[in-house]
Formats: C-alpha cells, sequence, structure tokens
C-alpha cells in the first residue's frame, strides 16, 4: 500500500506538475480515444480507413439514351405554318411597320394596328404606350429569324436606331408576336 501511495504521491505532486508531464498525460488520453473509436468502429478491412469509395464508376446516365449536352447539333425544327397564313417573317414585318406608325397618328390607331399582329399579353404590356415613345423611324434591312422550335421563333430585325427583336408563337393557325424588345447598336 505504501508502495502504491508513494507513486500516486509522485505522480500528482511531480510528474503532471510538468510540462513533460501534461504532454504525456494529453497524448496517453488522445490514444485511448483512437483506441476506442477504433474498437467500435469496427471495421472489416484495416485497408477500408474512413473511406466509403465506390468499387467501380457511378453511372448517372443511360449511355444509349443520346447526347443529352446543351449543345445540339440537330437543326431545330422548322417553324409550321397554316396554308395561306402569314410566315413569321411576314407577320414579323407587318408588326414592325405598325409598331413605327407614321407621323400624326394617335395612340388608338396605333394599338389598333398592333392588336391583330400580337398576343393578349403583349396587348396588355403595351398599354399606356404611344407612338411617340418609339425609338426608330424605319426598317433597314430583312429580318433574321431564329427557330425555336414549330411553334416559337426569334426575329431580329434591324432598324435605322437599333433592332427590334421579336419573339413569335403561333396562335390559331397564325403568328402572333409575344415579346417586343428593343436593342440598341
Amino acid at each position: 500500500m505504501t508502495v502504491m501511495r508513494r507513486a500516486l504521491e509522485f505522480l500528482f505532486t511531480r510528474a503532471l506538475r510538468s510540462r513533460l508531464g501534461i504532454a504525456l498525460a494529453i497524448g496517453v488520453v488522445v490514444v485511448g480515444v483512437l483506441g476506442a473509436t477504433r474498437l467500435i468502429s469496427n471495421p472489416v478491412d484495416s485497408a477500408d480507413g474512413l473511406s466509403s469509395r465506390p468499387d467501380g464508376p457511378i453511372i448517372t446516365v443511360d449511355p444509349t439514351a443520346g447526347d443529352d449536352g446543351l449543345l445540339n447539333s440537330a437543326a431545330p425544327p422548322s417553324p409550321v405554318t397554316s396554308p395561306g397564313a402569314r410566315t413569321p417573317e411576314q407577320t414579323a414585318d407587318r408588326f414592325a411597320k405598325a409598331w413605327l406608325g407614321r407621323p400624326g397618328m394617335t395612340a388608338e390607331e396605333w394599338h389598333a394596328g398592333l392588336r391583330p399582329l400580337s398576343t393578349p399579353a403583349l396587348r396588355e404590356k403595351l398599354t399606356g404606350a404611344e407612338p411617340d415613345s418609339v425609338p426608330a423611324e424605319k426598317v433597314t434591312g430583312p429580318p433574321t429569324m431564329r427557330e425555336r422550335n414549330e411553334t416559337f421563333v426569334e426575329l431580329l430585325l434591324p432598324l435605322d436606331a437599333g433592332a427590334l427583336r421579336l419573339e413569335l408563337v403561333t396562335s390559331n393557325g397564325g403568328w402572333l408576336v409575344d415579346v417586343l424588345d428593343w436593342e440598341r447598336p
């Protein structure tokens, strides 16, 4: 009993009061925690460690599904026009002429010219707009069309003071302007 008492007394009065003793005590605690963790986790293979890597590649896409990338090499389908109806280019040309208006035109006349060529959503957005607010006077070239799909196209018309970008959709077999945007040079 006296040997045990003397050993504990030495440990607490001299060894744990020095820096070396504290470092050794911390080291023993860390090794004890790591050993206990290793026993609790119970790895099957010691080479596995903490890794949970799969054995083979992870396949997230069906390789036979074809190209699912953003860049599509196939040409978009051509827009569909009913027999006897206006093409998207003709609709865009007529809309641009109506949008540009003529000198002395009233707001009611201007809106009446745009009404048969635009969707209800665009008519709503143009409510309160005046023909004097149009920033251009004339069309300076043919439209450039970007075909998005069979029922949606985007046309860019060059004007004397910029470009008019129109998005057209089909409605009851005819093309109508749904979005109007102005691009400055």
